[in-house]
């Protein structure tokens, strides 16, 4: 018999952040003992719904996977023809992420015509319930969810919201695994120095795309604050706006922080991530809402302690008073979340709780779990 054939349907190459990274990362782990293609978009969001600048990454193919440009997110008859395509292909096990409403016609339809008696289909759920709502989200959520065989949850918030469309179907919990393919960690002087910032002063991080629910105006606010002031402490925003800045540039300059706030809102390359990561003290993730986030097994990767907000599943990535603190989406409790972190001297402590930490969130895991959920017993 021949190797296992799996086959991921979603972003890779050479669409850019995190969900490409991610499939990519999996694919790599999952094909060490079994034959991996993944066939992405051609087409993936039409620019209505895309609010970044671009949807491409500038990095070469990678050389190590089989990656097929062949879906068009928009087109029913391309689903058609690559549904047909999937199922003279004859894949063992089908993984797909599912993380937008908008994406469920069409990977519910390739599921549907691709899937023969012998494909077993596993989602990885970023979310079931969207952070920014539509019309549709629940009909295009249910269609999605109905040819799929089992799914890996990556936080508790959203093995619960899956439970409410599918509750019976097998489905674990695994978190995020550290993302590990951003390069190895620098030192923090060298990072500072290839930032150019300032080797003496203090610094905190906060990364990823800018929306609305990741709290970037509440995390600007706790920088007003008199003890924020008092400590001198910086902040780096580094990552690609998704909404209009105005809003925090009307912050930034009424409440004079512009000689403490570094705003980098170009898309950070993956070559540069570590240098941010590297170069903080701190990592700060103050968001309205989520269900987890990419950002906290950055961290990880790079050995940085985090402030996290009590929503969704973030707290499950980060032990309260052991790999960072949590606190309540406000900004003055994010402000006391960060006074405790410089007061009381922590890094040291909670640099070395996070390397134990991480020890947990392997590919390997992952990779065995879905194995598990689609195997014959």
């Amino acid at each position: 018999m021949g190797k296992k054939k799996i086959l991921f349907l979603g972003p890779a190459w050479p669409y850019r952040g995190g969900l490409s990274a991610y499939n990519e990362r999996l694919a790599e782990e999952l094909q060490k003992d079994a034959e991996v293609e993944i066939w992405t978009f051609t087409v993936q969001y039409p620019s209505f719904l895309f609010p970044g600048k671009s949807q491409f990454t500038d990095a070469p193919q990678p050389t190590h996977l089989k990656i097929r440009r062949l879906i068009n997110s928009v087109n029913p008859l391309n689903w058609i023809k690559v549904g047909r395509m999937i199922r003279k292909w004859k894949p063992d096990l089908i993984v797909t992420k599912y993380w937008l409403p908008f994406m469920g016609p069409c990977l519910g339809t390739l599921l549907r015509l691709g899937k023969s008696k012998h494909t077993k289909v596993v989602s990885i759920l970023d979310n079931v319930v969207p952070h920014e709502k539509r019309p549709g989200d629940v009909a295009f959520t249910k269609y999605f969810l109905k040819p799929v065989n089992a799914f890996i949850a990556m936080s508790q918030s959203v093995l619960d919201d899956l439970r409410k469309f599918e509750p019976g179907k097998p489905a674990s919990l695994i978190p995020h695994p550290i993302y590990d393919n951003y390069g190895t960690p620098v030192s923090k002087s060298v990072a500072r120095e290839t930032l150019q910032l300032q080797q003496d002063k203090k610094y905190i991080l906060f990364f990823g795309f800018i929306r609305k629910y990741k709290g970037l105006d509440l995390l600007i606010q706790a920088m007003a604050d008199e003890r924020m002031k008092k400590a001198d402490i910086h902040l780096i925003v580094a990552g690609e706006a998704y909404e209009d800045l105005t809003p925090y540039n009307q912050l930034l300059d009424t409440l004079q922080l512009r000689d403490r706030v570094t705003m980098n809102t170009d898309f950070i390359p993956d070559t540069a991530v570590k240098n941010y990561f590297c170069a903080a003290d701190l990592v700060v993730q103050p968001y309205k809402s989520a269900t987890q986030s990419g950002i906290s097994q950055i961290a990880y990767h790079f050995d940085k302690p985090m402030i996290v907000t009590r929503v969704g599943g973030l707290i499950e990535m980060v032990p309260d008073d052991i790999v960072g603190f949590q606190c309540e989406p406000d900004p003055a409790d994010i402000a006391t979340a960060i006074e405790k972190y410089y007061v009381n001297n922590r890094e040291a402590d909670m640099t070395e709780a996070v390397r134990r930490e991480k020890k947990q969130y392997s590919w390997e895991r992952l990779a065995g779990e879905i194995n598990r959920l689609v195997s014959n017993k």
